[in-house]
């Protein structure tokens, strides 16, 4: 996997159709009473291109939060493999430095390394505690691990896992993002509708601003000058300037603005507004919104397939993944797994 594609997460953190049947596309009635959308010539400009030789997806892990498992999907009948128990509560995945994928099981106080082709279990790493959220820093250094239900984040040295730091901040550590030197992470902090900027040197917190109501999903805007926050309680994005700490503009997107993800190669970013089954396109150089997409049962995690044609998006309360078509402007597929499936991994 190359580096630019395993930093789309989202939080941390997508296939191409190859012989998709009709139920398999219709089935979800969610999907078929969404307005029709008119077809595009083109794709649209905020598509990712694909990846030097990128192919349609050939399988996708999806972590049902609420069934202790992963679902394997297999991109090319776009049905589920196997569905694998991999531990308490699984909300979100990173992968390592050496390449492995890694679920975090924020109740079970552990990290799983798994096979991506069965989900089956090939490592648990135990007293990682409360790993809600985990990412590592740009230069692979850190790991910093969100514990939203104990209220702490955790500094761990990535080589060996070694605990460096436990910073307890309160107020539900939900998702995180670093700047490019990798000298500062930044944190939502959910219950005091805040958002912190930690540095890793010092493991001390340099500052904490109020962004909003119930703050999320954050992401560095690709100049790196700002970051973007999605704003639960307010239906829209903080714009901050996270050198002055200072929020600099709201860009409207829609209630509950969640996770989001940064477009591939591409100065844009996609919002999941959960509560009204939509997902916000987001111009980075104007701040502005220039496409919204219909997206069923609450729009959660996202990641684009490696040719760049799917979208996959987790519906949290439906039970489901959705495969959408940026060109086509619909959902070509609707594959049921787990309950509140959260965090969605795609090759």
């Amino acid at each position: 996997m190359s580096v630019r594609w395993r930093g789309v997460a989202a939080v941390a953190a997508a296939v191409f159709l190859v012989g998709a049947t009709d139920s398999a596309r219709g089935a979800d009635p969610l999907v078929a009473s969404l307005p029709p959308s008119t077809p595009l010539a083109a794709a649209p400009a905020w598509m990712p291109d694909p990846l030097p030789g990128g192919k349609p997806a050939r399988l996708a892990v999806v972590l049902n939060s609420e069934s202790d498992s992963v679902s394997v999907i297999n991109g090319h009948t776009m049905t589920v493999s196997a569905t694998v128990p991999v531990g308490k509560e699984p909300h979100h995945w990173i992968v390592s430095p050496d390449g492995r994928l890694i679920v975090a099981n924020t109740r079970g106080d552990d990290l799983v390394y798994i096979d991506r082709e069965s989900g089956r279990v090939q490592e648990r790493r135990g007293n990682i505690v409360n790993p809600y959220l985990a990412g590592y820093s740009p230069d692979q250094r850190w790991l910093v691990v969100n514990g939203l239900r104990l209220g702490h984040l955790d500094i761990y040295r990535a080589g060996d896992l070694s605990l460096v730091k436990r910073i307890v901040v309160g107020g539900m550590p939900s998702h995180l993002a670093f700047d490019a030197d990798s000298r500062k992470a930044f944190v939502t902090l959910q219950g005091h509708d805040e958002l912190a900027q930690v540095d890793l040197e010092t493991q001390a917190i340099d500052w904490r601003i109020k962004v909003g109501d119930t703050p999320a999903g954050v992401l560095l805007t690709p100049d790196g000058n700002h970051l973007l926050v999605g704003v639960m309680g307010q239906s829209d994005v903080a714009v901050v300037d996270w050198r002055t700490a200072a929020i600099v503009g709201r860009i409207p997107t829609g209630k509950g603005s969640h996770n989001i993800l940064q477009v591939p190669g591409k100065p844009f970013a996609l919002v999941s507004n959960r509560s009204v089954n939509t997902i916000s396109v987001i111009d980075q150089r104007s701040f502005t919104v220039v496409d919204t997409i219909s997206i069923p049962g609450g729009p959660d995690c996202m990641m684009f397939s490696p040719d760049g044609r799917q979208l996959w998006v987790t519906a949290r309360w439906r039970g489901k993944v959705h495969v959408y078509d940026p060109v086509e402007r619909r959902v070509v597929s609707s594959i049921p797994v787990g309950r509140s499936p959260h965090g969605v991994y795609v090759e």
